[in-house]
């Protein structure tokens, strides 16, 4: 019986030149389930982060029903068709202790680094997207991917540390370029072919890394912190130039597709950050299923979002703060509006990972999507209650469908959650009032 497996080759001729093509990712590659590969390996579970600004007005937001069979108020009415696929937590607490409540800040910090954050300069820990990358993002060409659909490099919910700071992506040329550019290695392609600019830049980095090591034996104790902060960069490229000299596995769903032609144009008006989420949410989908990373985030709007419309004379967030409340509605209807422009476009980010077939299912089983903001109701920067999601299975280990609530629990509970389905090996997270080791239990199968 011929032997089959993930990195047998088709060898044949071609002009009198021997040819090797990549074989897909059949079903024969599959345990009977399509589950897992057949020698026993999980399909490849991914961790991602979206961000909407200025949060919610809990009358028209939070259902009134809890589990399974929750109703969608009109400001989530937009998620019916996603209902299935997500989970929804409301009434979790973020925890300000001592430090001030730094207005569009504070709330989304805690969501994800589980500290309040004492001033605007204070990026305390680490956000939790590097937390599961330094685990799962070590075997794909980028570590973790960052994009924004604002158009702003700075509108980024992504840090190591106050000095090390995620740069977002925000051109969707730009993104294509950067993803299935020159470096590309098409993990379908007939013939593998080390790209010899990774060779040349490999062996640049090696001299440079040989000419670090020498110095750190001549210098004092607070440049060779520095210096280890810099070789955990140089060892990050490497790993990159490795994973660009080595034969990628087989995708079936990778398809590069065609760079976008044109970029839409600037402004925050919610056309055209709608469009460009739309764009750079269909790029980040296939640089996954083309296994060019497996953490990502994405921004929709900054934290004190500033998306317009045309024939309304405030963005969002001078709204939030001055339009006053609809006394029939008992809301702000032109904050309102923005808000339902955030979760059509959530419900838009979901969707796409639920078009790409992955196994016997589709990539949303395979992927864990933990969406934040960064205040309850922006019009009095509440960080109570404020809301939080999740997409996807996480193969298998999450069940989805569900309203639950945390009855004023911290809501760094969800963070922790994420990290122990993602493998991370942590009994707790946060500190002060913020630190948990109770894990939303609700949701594990």
């Amino acid at each position: 019986m011929m032997d089959l497996n993930r990195r047998r080759v088709l060898r044949g001729m071609l002009g009198g030149s021997a040819v090797t093509v990549g074989l897909p990712l059949l079903n024969v590659f599959l345990n009977g389930n399509g589950t897992a590969l057949a020698d026993g390996a999980p399909l490849p579970v991914r961790f991602g982060t979206w961000a909407w600004g200025l949060g919610m007005d809990e009358a028209i937001f939070v259902p009134k029903t809890l589990g399974k069979d929750y109703d969608l108020p009109e400001e989530i009415a937009s998620l019916k068709d996603v209902k299935q696929h997500i989970n929804l937590y409301t009434q979790f607490n973020g925890f300000r202790d001592a430090a001030p409540n730094l207005c569009h800040k504070t709330g989304w910090v805690i969501a994800r680094a589980g500290i309040a954050p004492m001033n605007q300069t204070d990026y305390p820990g680490e956000t939790i997207d590097i937390s599961v990358a330094k685990k799962i993002g070590t075997s794909t060409r980028f570590q973790h991917l960052t994009a924004t659909a604002t158009g702003n490099v700075r509108d980024s919910f992504s840090y190591e540390n106050a000095n090390s700071q995620t740069i977002a992506d925000w051109s969707p040329i730009q993104f294509y370029a950067k993803i299935f550019g020159e470096d590309f290695q098409d993990p379908n392609a007939a013939v593998f072919k080390p790209n010899p600019r990774a060779m040349v830049r490999k062996s640049v980095l090696t001299g440079v890394m040989d000419s670090a090591k020498d110095l750190q034996q001549i210098v004092g104790a607070d440049d060779k912190a520095r210096l280890d902060q810099y070789f955990t960069g140089l060892r990050d490229l490497e790993r990159q130039f490795d994973q660009q000299l080595t034969k990628p596995e087989p995708r079936a769903a990778c398809v590069a597709g065609k760079a976008p032609k044109d970029e839409p144009a600037a402004g925050l008006d919610y056309t055209l950050v709608g469009k460009r989420h739309r764009m750079m949410t269909d790029l980040l989908v296939m640089a996954l299923a083309c296994d060019q990373t497996r953490v990502f985030n994405m921004a929709y709007s900054q934290s004190a979002a500033a998306t317009s419309k045309q024939g309304y004379d405030k963005p969002h967030h001078t709204a939030s703060h001055e339009e006053p409340v609809d006394q029939k509605l008992g809301y702000q209807p032109n904050t309102s509006w923005f808000i339902k422009q955030s979760m059509i476009e959530w419900a838009y980010f979901v969707e796409a990972f639920t078009k790409f077939k992955e196994g016997d299912g589709a990539l949303i089983d395979n992927v864990l999507i933990y969406a934040t903001t960064d205040q309850a109701l922006a019009r009095i920067h509440s960080i109570e209650n404020q809301p939080m999601f999740t997409a996807g299975r996480a193969g298998g280990k999450v069940k989805t469908g569900y309203h639950l609530k945390g009855d004023g629990t911290p809501g760094t509970r969800l963070g922790l959650t994420c990290m122990k389905v993602m493998g991370l090996d942590v009994s707790n997270w946060g500190t002060q009032s913020n630190g948990t080791a109770k894990e939303i239990g609700e949701i594990l199968v």
